[in-house]
C-alpha cells in the first residue's frame, strides 16, 4: 500500500514517483460542499483525514457557493492540512461570479491540480482526467443541434466538454484511467431528482469517452438528491459524490473512499537484469 504519511517526490511533470509498487490506489472523492466565507474551519479536520485514508483527493466541482475569490480562499484554507495530491474540476456554482481565472490562480497556488487544464498522473499506474461537463439530457431525450442558433450554441458547449474529456483521457499514459466530472454522464445517477430537471443535470455524451478509453471509474457531483451509483452503457462504474448525497447514503462524512487494485508486476517490469539473471541461474535439482 502506498505510504501517504511521507510525501513522495514530484518529478516536474504530471507524474509523481514512488519507490515501491502500490497494491492499490485509494481515492477520496467529494463534490458540492459549497464553501461560503462563513464556512472557514468547517471542513478542515475532515479533509485532513485523507492523509491517512487516501492517496489522492478528488474534488468534483461546486467547491464554492458563488465562485468568488474570497470563497475560493476559504476552500484552500479547508484543504490546508491535506498532504496527498488534490485534483479538481469546477462546477456551475464556481462559475457564477465570473472569476474563474482568479479562482484558478488561487487553487494552483495551493497546489490543486485542475484537470480541465491538464490530466494528472499520480504514478506510473493511475492517471486522472476530467472536465466540468454540461447539460443536455440523456438517451432519446438528448437535446440535438437543430433549430435556433441559441440551441446549437447550447449543444456545442456539451460537445466541447465531451471533447475536452476525450483529449484528457487520450493524453494519459497510465494503464488505469480515472475520470472526474461535475455534471452526470449517465441517467442512472440523477434518478431521485425531479424528472423535469434531468436534462439540466448532465448529458450521456460524456459517457462515450469513458467507455472508449476503458475508464476504471468515474466520479461526478451536481445531483444532490440523485443516486449514489450507476454505470455507463459500457459498464464503467459511476459514482455521484455530491456531499449531501454521501451523508444521506452514509458512505462518507466528508468524502467517499474508493480503491482500485494495481495488477501485479509482469516479468518485464522487474528490475533491469532480473529476468536475464533468472534465466541464467541453474535449474533446481530434479527439474526437467
Amino acid at each position: 500500500m502506498t505510504d501517504t504519511a511521507t510525501p513522495r517526490t514530484w518529478n516536474g511533470d504530471r507524474r509523481r514517483t514512488d519507490r515501491r509498487r502500490p497494491r492499490a490506489v485509494r481515492i477520496a472523492a467529494v463534490g458540492d460542499f459549497h464553501c461560503g466565507e462563513e464556512d472557514a474551519g468547517r471542513y478542515r479536520d475532515l479533509f485532513a483525514r485523507a492523509n491517512d485514508e487516501a492517496d489522492v483527493l478528488v474534488l468534483a466541482g461546486d467547491l464554492t457557493r458563488r465562485g468568488t475569490p474570497a470563497e475560493m480562499r476559504v476552500v484552500c484554507g479547508e484543504l490546508a492540512d491535506v498532504k496527498v495530491p488534490i485534483v479538481a474540476v469546477y462546477g456551475n456554482h464556481d462559475h457564477e461570479a465570473g472569476e474563474i481565472a482568479t479562482a484558478s490562480s488561487i487553487l494552483r497556488e495551493r497546489g490543486v491540480h485542475l484537470l480541465e487544464t491538464e490530466p494528472f498522473e499520480l504514478n506510473e499506474h493511475v492517471g486522472f482526467a476530467g472536465c466540468k461537463g454540461f447539460m443536455g439530457g440523456f438517451g432519446r431525450w438528448t437535446l440535438t443541434s437543430f433549430g435556433e442558433a441559441a440551441t446549437k450554441a447550447f449543444v456545442a458547449v456539451t460537445l466541447e466538454e465531451a471533447q475536452r474529456l476525450e483529449f484528457g483521457l487520450r493524453r494519459l499514459s497510465t494503464p488505469i484511467r480515472v475520470a472526474v466530472l461535475h455534471y452526470a454522464p449517465t441517467l442512472e445517477t440523477v434518478v431521485g431528482e425531479p424528472e423535469q430537471i434531468f436534462p439540466f443535470l448532465g448529458n450521456d455524451r460524456l459517457a462515450e469517452p469513458l467507455d472508449r478509453f476503458g475508464v476504471s471509474v468515474a466520479f461526478h457531483g451536481h445531483a444532490h438528491h440523485g443516486t449514489f451509483r450507476g454505470h455507463t452503457p459500457g459498464g464503467v462504474p459511476v459514482f455521484n459524490v455530491s456531499h449531501a448525497l454521501l451523508r444521506q447514503e452514509k458512505v462518507g462524512e466528508m468524502y467517499f473512499r474508493y480503491e482500485i487494485p494495481i495488477p501485479p508486476a509482469k516479468p518485464a517490469e522487474q528490475a533491469p537484469g532480473a529476468a536475464a539473471a533468472a534465466r541464467a541461474s541453474p535449474s533446481a535439482p530434479g527439474s526437467a
